[in-house]
């Protein structure tokens, strides 16, 4: 007879041992979040030149915080908590520790354009002046566009500007009215303008932006006169970045018809013969008035997945650029944000408070349920930690596999599960003890009792599990990681409760030596069999 409830209870133990077992094995740990680890904070409020107000301006913050969601996620941090307060934007990313990364990634705002490069401004004709401020790209090396072979990839596959000689503009040598068609301005009246400003890139309009090195070859720093926009990031698709030794790559993937691939291939054909619109054959990826890259169009025609853009990448610079081209441009222009790094050591003591108010609570409820329940309470307490090890193997597994991070708001849900837990232990223990009261002995009294204390059980966890279900799905930020582990915990509690407390009671019931001692189980002393 004890054998028939023993084989259930050493499966499960033996079950959730072995999962424990391999996600020790695998290396599984729980990332911990902004509150509990450090990291930075991000506030984006719009430019006050913003036109948007109302309803508008709330559908565009909303899509800000989407996009701002799909470029954090892009750089691998654990579960940000990106919220829409009002009319600004809160992004939290925990264990950050590269602000200034952070900051870029999140802070871009202008639309992403595909320019043609109409030539360049040699180094001792570059206004330097400090009001004409952008950013050098970090390339070192030429890069180009080519076709791209995915499922075989060749480490001859490189490409360079050899053979394409970009058109020097000077104010001896260059003709008035050249290049790109008609950019309403001379080469030579180019050399005395300012460099375009972020704020004044207009898409209509030709600019002059800072270039990087890869045009600027042996001159360290030039200017680039860059044509009206040819397409928008609106064309593409998605983007990843990929390594084929010795490189890193860029593979941009465009949408079909004449609104995403053919939009393209008309610019790579103008670019490739370059024609008047793109006399040097380099098609500039501009983001936020900063040239990003300047890629030589290396054929005339591509497949819409089936294009690389190469250069002298490192890892960082190509999942850079592929997050820019993948999630594009915010809808709104922001202004410079503010930003704060939570230190870690204020995570740490935020953490080590939730970690001593958890043991805490967990030592007093022991210490009850042992000196009211004797052994039921050690059943209790066993049945709360094989929970508990289930719960840290999911999260463990959850933040491997799909970045979750624990804040202190999970923290208290799973204190709060530690309550929820051990209601349903009382609600068959008191359940026992009523059985008992009337006459029932103990063996009969656990085959009555479970049934009819199961079914409350249930209901109730089902109950939270509604609650943190509509939580989860109506709630943002910290507020869906409690809920999260107190919907977890009230189905690790059903778990628990059937598969290991019912069994395990069970089997303590049927020994001789305990069952004669109900005083053991903290139960009355009465063991008369109903009639």
């Amino acid at each position: 007879m004890k054998q028939r409830f023993l084989t259930p209870l050493l499966t499960i133990v033996l079950v959730v041992a072995g999962l424990l077992v391999w996600s020790l094995v695998e290396g599984n740990s729980v990332l911990l979040g902004l509150d509990l680890k450090g990291g930075a904070e991000v506030v984006l409020e719009p430019s006050e030149d913003t036109e948007l107000e109302g309803e508008e301006l709330r559908d565009a913050l909303d899509q800000s915080v989407e996009i701002i969601r799909n470029r954090v996620d892009g750089l691998g941090v654990a579960e940000p908590d990106i919220t829409r307060q009002s009319n600004r934007i809160v992004v939290q990313l925990a264990g950050v520790e590269d602000q200034d990364r952070a900051l870029d990634v999140v802070g871009q705002t202008a639309e992403l354009r595909f320019r043609p490069v109409c030539g360049r401004i040699p180094a001792e004709q570059v206004d330097l002046s400090g009001e004409n401020s952008a950013t050098d790209s970090d390339n070192d090396g030429p890069v180009g566009i080519q076709p791209s072979d995915r499922d075989e990839a060749s480490s001859e596959e490189t490409s360079s500007m050899d053979g394409v000689e970009t058109k020097e503009i000077s104010a001896e040598s260059t003709p008035e009215g050249v290049g790109c068609e008609d950019l309403g301005f001379t080469f030579t009246e180019a050399l005395s303008m300012p460099t375009t400003l972020p704020e004044d890139d207009d898409a209509e309009l030709p600019v002059i932006l800072l270039g990087d090195s890869e045009v600027c070859v042996g001159q360290g720093e030039c200017r680039l006169v860059l044509g009206r926009t040819m397409l928008t990031g609106a064309a593409l698709e998605t983007a990843d970045s990929t390594f084929r030794p010795p490189e890193w790559y860029v593979l941009p993937i465009f949408r079909s018809g004449e609104d995403g691939i053919d939009l393209f291939n008309i610019a790579a054909n103008q670019c490739f013969n370059q024609t008047a619109v793109c006399p040097t054959s380099q098609l500039a990826i501009v983001l936020d008035g900063v040239t990003e890259s300047t890629p030589n169009v290396q054929t005339p025609y591509f497949e819409r997945d089936q294009i690389t853009i190469s250069g002298d990448f490192d890892q960082e610079r190509a999942e850079e650029t592929a997050l820019v081209l993948r999630y594009g441009s915010l809808p709104l222009e922001f202004e410079t944000p503010s930003s704060r790094i939570v230190s870690a050591t204020l995570g740490k003591d935020s953490f080590d408070a939730g970690v001593v108010a958890g043991i805490v609570g967990l030592a007093f409820v022991a210490l009850f349920m042992f000196a009211y329940y004797r052994l039921l309470g050690v059943a209790a307490i066993l049945s709360l930690a094989l929970s508990g090890t289930m719960l840290w193997v999911i999260l463990a597994w959850l933040s491997t596999s799909r970045s979750l991070a624990l804040t202190l708001a999970g923290v208290v849900g799973l204190i709060v599960s530690i309550g929820t837990s051990l209601d349903s232990n009382v609600v068959y223990f008191e359940h026992l003890k009523e059985d008992i009261g009337n006459g029932r002995t103990l063996r009969s009294a656990v085959d009555r009792s479970f049934p009819i204390a199961f079914k409350t059980i249930f209901y109730a966890n089902l109950a939270s599990l509604i609650g943190a279900g509509i939580l989860y799905f109506l709630t943002v930020g910290s507020v869906r990681g409690f809920a999260l582990m107190l919907g977890l915990a009230s189905i690790l509690d059903l778990i628990a409760t059937y598969f290991f407390l019912r069994p395990f009671v069970k089997w303590i019931s049927l020994s001789d030596t305990l069952s004669s001692k109900p005083w053991l189980y903290g139960l009355p002393t009465q063991e008369v069999e109903t009639p």
